[in-house]
């Protein structure tokens, strides 16, 4: 079968009315959530995870892919109409679709950020279908060897790009690697570091890290830094809908973004957050109106969210075909694969392609529901930017606690959202990344795993982890993957920082 017939198999899958509704809760769930001040995609699913525990995999996987992109297009409501980022990549949208919310414009601000996210959305998913399986084919010659580099250049990846710092990232990808050894070694059968803890020997769970570090973590952060004043809402005044010459000046930036935004998802190189910052310079850059810039260019704000949403797809590309989470959502998507045994790589599209094709195909519904339902309920979604600030995390830290106990009914586990949560907190407070520690988790055993079975083949031999031409590839990758972000965001940075230094004079 070729991807045509891979595809058109997976639209059976996901037309289904269950599978239909599944989506539809998704989108809903994860636009609601990702709305409110604050709240970014990884905090959404995060926070949403233990809600797809009682379905099946697909039906879960799928609201899970609704919940996701969901969770995306609702950032750039909040970021338009409160000036609050959920996360870096909506700092642009925010740079200029504030500006044009102050100016009377932010219906149309708001129209262009969900129009170029389904253009993006469609187009990056349907390159994710086309790229998907020759990554596979070249993935299922992948020896322990290989796999052993591949994950190293994981790990690198996400320490270098995620924060200011790769050495605050690679000491929070260790803190992941140090809690991935507890529980039983997969090799001898032998205990470690459960401390005689029964609840242990299975491992630290990875929802329950993700939910503490992401949600509780982030709700005591907000406590902690509360101002007595909460932040205005920008009501949206006239029409949300976008006149002629918005069209005209959206089209192009929504097809740029696009192309900036889906290489750089799918590449190890930081994420939405720098497809973002490059495409708002190349919209700069290519404007006839680069004055406007700053004020509230429209064009500053159709690029980035095209970028943003199809880095977003680009990202499952990785991780759907090699089990390689590059960013931080990702991170908890894997989480979600795995707590129904699925291990996402090459093998899980040769043993079970009617669950990933049904996977993709449910990408492009999504996208479809997200433009039907959100333009219609802009003002639903600007009420719930109103809510207070104590009852928001107040519910966040209710929801989490009991999705935790729903999953895991243990005193040891709520424990554990305790212990992980005052770490987010202070992980924060103190600059060190969050992402690194869940994939160090995540990925910690099975790159163990790899590396035991390479040296145990070569008797012990360490200059086998570099004779395969691919693992050696692999690990000169990860170690231009220490430099490359930092090129890129000096770069996409750079153009953003003399916008605001000139804004400024």
């Amino acid at each position: 079968m070729n991807t045509f017939d891979f595809l058109m198999q997976g639209l059976s899958v996901a037309l289904d009315p269950a599978m239909l509704l599944y989506a539809l809760i998704g989108v809903t769930l994860g636009t609601a959530v990702g709305v409110l001040p604050g709240i970014g995609p990884a905090l959404t699913v995060a926070l949403l995870l233990p809600v797809t525990y009682g379905l099946d995999p697909a039906g879960s996987l799928i609201m899970f892919a609704g919940i996701y992109y969901g969770g995306m297009y609702g950032g750039s409501t909040t970021s338009i109409l409160l000036n609050t980022p959920g996360e870096s990549a909506s700092i642009v949208t925010a740079l200029e679709g504030n500006k044009m919310a102050r100016a009377g414009r932010g219906g149309p601000a708001l129209a262009t950020a969900a129009i170029g996210s389904f253009v993006a959305g469609l187009v990056a998913t349907i390159l994710l279908a086309l790229v998907a399986p020759t990554v596979v084919k070249l993935a299922l010659v992948f020896g322990p060897r290989d796999y052993f580099a591949l994950m190293v250049l994981a790990f690198v990846t996400v320490s270098s790009a995620f924060g200011d710092s790769a050495r605050k990232g690679l000491i929070s990808l260790f803190v992941g690697l140090s809690l991935a050894l507890v529980g039983i070694d997969q090799l001898t059968g032998q205990a470690r570091l459960s401390f005689g803890v029964p609840q242990l020997l299975d491992g630290v769970e990875v929802t329950t890290l993700a939910v503490a570090l992401f949600a509780v973590g982030e709700a005591l952060f907000i406590a902690g830094r509360r101002s007595a004043a909460d932040d205005q809402v920008i009501a949206v005044k006239g029409s949300v809908w976008m006149t002629a010459r918005d069209w005209s000046r959206s089209w192009k930036p929504w097809l740029r973004g696009t192309a900036i935004g889906f290489p750089i998802g799918a590449m190890p190189a930081g994420g939405a957050d720098i497809a973002t910052f490059l495409s708002y310079a190349a919209e700069k850059r290519a404007s006839p109106h680069p004055e406007e810039f700053g004020h509230g260019a429209i064009e500053g704000v159709a690029g980035p969210e095209a970028a943003n949403n199809a880095s977003a797809a680009g990202t499952l590309v990785p991780l759907l075909t090699l089990g390689l989470p590059t960013t931080a959502t990702a991170a908890i998507m894997l989480a979600g694969f795995q707590q129904f045994g699925l291990q996402p790589g090459p093998l899980l599209f040769a043993t079970n392609p009617q669950l990933v094709w049904g996977l993709i195909a449910s990408l492009l519904i999504a996208n479809l529901m997200l433009l039907v339902l959100n333009l219609p309920l802009i003002g639903l979604w600007v009420r719930l930017l109103t809510i207070p600030r104590p009852w928001l995390y107040a519910g966040i830290l209710v929801f989490a606690t009991l999705g935790t106990i729903g999953a895991n009914p243990s005193p040891v586990e709520l424990s554990m959202l305790l212990i992980f949560g005052v770490m987010g907190y202070g992980m924060r407070l103190y600059g060190y990344p969050i992402a690194p520690v869940v994939v160090g988790l995540i990925l910690g055993p099975m790159a163990e795993q790899q590396l035991r079975r390479a040296l145990s083949i070569s008797q012990g031999d360490l200059t086998t982890l570099v004779a395969s031409p691919v693992a050696a590839t692999l690990l000169a990758l990860a170690a231009l993957a220490l430099i490359v972000p930092l090129i890129l965001r000096a770069r996409g940075k750079g153009a953003v920082l003399s916008q605001l230094a000139s804004d400024e004079d």
